[in-house]
């Protein structure tokens, strides 16, 4: 028979999950010490009794009730009972490694070809239910390691962990070439998939990354529809990208027409001139370039309408027709003679103070029909104001 031990306890490493005690033969005042991340249950012929938390417990046997259904324990001596004591590590395992053994045949969900990926990553376990996992893992087993763990899970996530991961790749139409931009929304949803898995066994699985995709790069198949995905996606950036420039362009061109229409206005009104008038002065600007005989008809038609627009621009076009006769040879008509009314451009009778035809009265000859300037001496252009005189 072994020694008889008098204190059950385990502070071995870390990342074993169940540890066996290797003394079998103990005393009825045995102390049993479990740590705050661990449990203790006793089997006795291969069967689980008692589940001890943390804390220090004496073996008696109120603190054994099960295990005195078997065997009748003396109490107030020392007397053995055989035993078998294991240690649960109720931490959890993390950054404990997974990968598939072979790729992951699916169709993929956007452009409806067949791809094989594999797919690796991290996850983290901790024991849910000792006894269950006991009982349908460890057996006669003295140690289970997170290595010996990860073993038994192999086939399993092998086995899931494909058929889900093709699932949710189907189910949420996750498209290959964006898949890294959702693997943690990917990686949640095969977590939930796979929990029920492994609490058949009495352990949780508290996470689970998928932390690499292992897409079938250099395939025919798989480039040209790589390629046909991000070349549709630079068409979308170019179009925003002219359509973006074509919006800052229009606006530029409507503030530069704006400037330019503000920047018009105020000259006009530092001139003294409208709008109207200045259309009527570009009219005889153009009359006066025109130089072919032929187009004497023309000008003539718009002569009066023009020299009579009244007021500073009636002076300038004036000026401007009689130039346009005198550089084509014609005889410059006598301006005392084809005096116009400021108010209704109809033709004057010379020395008349008031019209004819709306009977507004009339500037003196000797007045400035611009500003009003009374000259003093004869003279072609007013002193004042720089306007031709019609007298």
């Amino acid at each position: 028979m072994a020694n008889i031990a008098d204190i059950i306890k385990y502070e071995g490493d870390n990342s074993t999950f169940i540890w066996k005690h290797p003394c079998e033969d103990f005393n009825t005042t045995t102390q049993l010490i479990v740590h705050e991340s661990q449990e203790a249950i006793f089997f006795l012929n291969g069967q689980a009794l008692d589940l001890f938390g943390p804390g220090r417990h004496t073996l008696e046997t109120q603190n054994i009730p099960l295990l005195r259904r078997i065997i009748n324990i003396p109490t107030g001596g020392e007397s053995a009972f055989h035993c078998e004591v294991y240690f649960i590590n109720k931490t959890e395992q993390m950054a404990i490694r997974w990968g598939t053994d072979s790729k992951v045949q699916y169709v993929e969900p956007t452009y409806k070809f067949p791809i094989s990926i594999g797919a690796s990553g991290e996850m983290a376990l901790s024991v849910n239910d000792s006894r269950k996992l006991l009982v349908k893992l460890v057996g006669t087993e003295s140690v289970l390691d997170r290595q010996q763990l990860t073993t038994y899970f192999r086939s399993i996530l092998m086995t899931k962990v494909k058929t889900y991961m093709a699932q949710t790749m189907r189910a949420n139409a996750i498209n290959i070439f964006e898949i890294d931009e959702s693997l943690e929304t990917f990686s949640a949803d095969i977590k939930e998939r796979l929990i029920p898995d492994f609490l058949d066994y009495g352990v949780d699985l508290k996470r689970f990354y998928v932390t690499t995709i292992v897409k079938p790069d250099g395939d025919p198949q798989y480039e040209k529809f790589k390629e046909l995905h991000f070349r549709q996606y630079a068409d979308i950036a170019e179009a925003k990208l002219r359509q973006q420039t074509d919006v800052i362009h229009a606006q530029t061109e409507a503030q530069k027409v704006v400037i330019d229409s503000q920047a018009q206005a105020t000259k006009r009104m530092q001139e003294g001139y409208t709008y109207q008038q200045e259309r009527c002065f570009d009219v005889a600007q153009d009359a006066a370039r025109n130089e072919a005989a032929g187009q004497y008809s023309n000008m003539g038609i718009g002569l009066g309408m023009m020299a009579g627009v009244g007021g500073t621009v009636g002076g300038m076009v004036g000026g401007v027709v009689a130039d346009a006769f005198a550089g084509m040879g014609a005889v410059q008509p006598q301006t005392a003679a084809n005096k116009f009314c400021d108010q209704c451009g109809a033709e004057l009778t010379p020395g008349a103070a008031f019209c004819d035809e709306c009977g507004a009265a009339q500037a003196p000859a000797d007045t400035c029909v611009k500003c009003g300037f009374k000259f003093i001496k004869p003279g072609k252009f007013c002193p004042k104001c720089g306007t031709r005189r019609e007298g």
